[in-house]
């Protein structure tokens, strides 16, 4: 199948089927990955992710280099360091917070961006309604002080900073590159970087078996399917209605908890994710309502 009937395919899938198809490999992504942090640490987990994801990826798009200007360069090489940054910062927090925690603290950084790109008062209370039910789903509130690190949640905050710098470039760089080009060169861009560091904090455990099995899983799940996914629909999608989608990561894997997990959910959970959920409808039906009124 050539690139151009692979795309005229994906134009015929809704954005929102796109984002919430992303959001649910990351999940299955980050549960594999939970298993690999201990073993060779975030660097070494990230480093897998990156280098697998460019290896496949770059020889089914093979993107086009010449011709580039240079601000196309600095645009997808923001978009490179907002990748790998949120990537690395996120897991260095989940090794020094409680996962709930951190998840929390990070989707600071979509739901304030969500907040600021809006100009509609409904918007911003979805987005507040988003943000109580990220928290509530999370069980921030009643986790213990002492369980809290401060570098943990610098780290958070950081990975929630580069999230929302992803948003922002992302749907600059799906403007500039055709199809999964942008993403191809990032991931690219990404592994120069991050593999020496990866080896460095590592070693040549991330050269056994097991270990680059699991990197594969994690590179196809968490980067692969779900960033292809997410820059396609960004180049569809405004960045705000994007944040506020993307918080029903939780919602998901609470979901996902029940279902594959047999863990249930506490009511405070059922009403969180019934907010997150409300609040992502709220803004994609403005949308959908605006949206004749703009081609008409």
């Amino acid at each position: 199948m050539s690139r151009t009937s692979i795309g005229s395919s994906v134009d015929r899938v809704p954005p929102v089927v796109l984002v919430l198809s992303a959001v649910v490999s990351v999940q299955f992504g980050g549960a594999l990955a939970a298993t690999l942090v201990p073993q060779v640490g975030a660097p070494g987990t990230v480093a897998l992710r990156m280098v697998i994801s460019a290896l496949v990826l770059w020889p089914v798009v093979r993107p086009r280099l010449r011709g580039r200007t240079a601000s196309d360069w600095r645009i997808v090489g923001v978009y490179a360091a907002a990748l790998a940054l949120m990537n690395l910062s996120f897991y260095e927090s989940l090794a020094r917070l409680p996962i709930g925690v951190a998840v929390t603290i990070e989707f600071v950084g979509p739901l304030v961006l969500a907040a600021v790109l809006s100009r509609k008062g409904r918007d911003l209370i979805a987005v507040l309604a988003a943000a109580i039910g990220v928290v509530l789903i999370s069980g921030a509130l009643w986790t213990p002080w002492s369980e809290l690190d401060l570098v943990g949640i610098v780290f958070a905050l950081l990975a929630g900073a580069m999230w929302a710098l992803y948003i922002l470039a992302g749907g600059r760089t799906a403007a500039r590159f055709a199809q999964l080009d942008g993403l191809a060169i990032a991931l690219a861009l990404g592994s120069v970087v991050l593999l020496p560091l990866g080896f460095a904090t590592a070693g040549t455990t991330l050269l056994e078996p097991a270990i680059l099995l699991k990197g594969l899983g994690i590179a196809m799940l968490s980067s692969l399917i779900a960033y292809s996914l997410e820059l396609l629909a960004l180049g569809r999608m405004s960045a705000g209605v994007f944040g506020v989608l993307l918080s029903l990561e939780p919602a998901v894997a609470a979901l996902a908890g029940l279902v594959v997990l047999s863990q249930t959910l506490s009511p405070i959970q059922l009403v969180g994710m019934s907010l997150v959920v409300l609040a992502s409808v709220t803004v994609m039906s403005r949308r959908r309502c605006a949206e004749p009124q703009d081609g008409g």
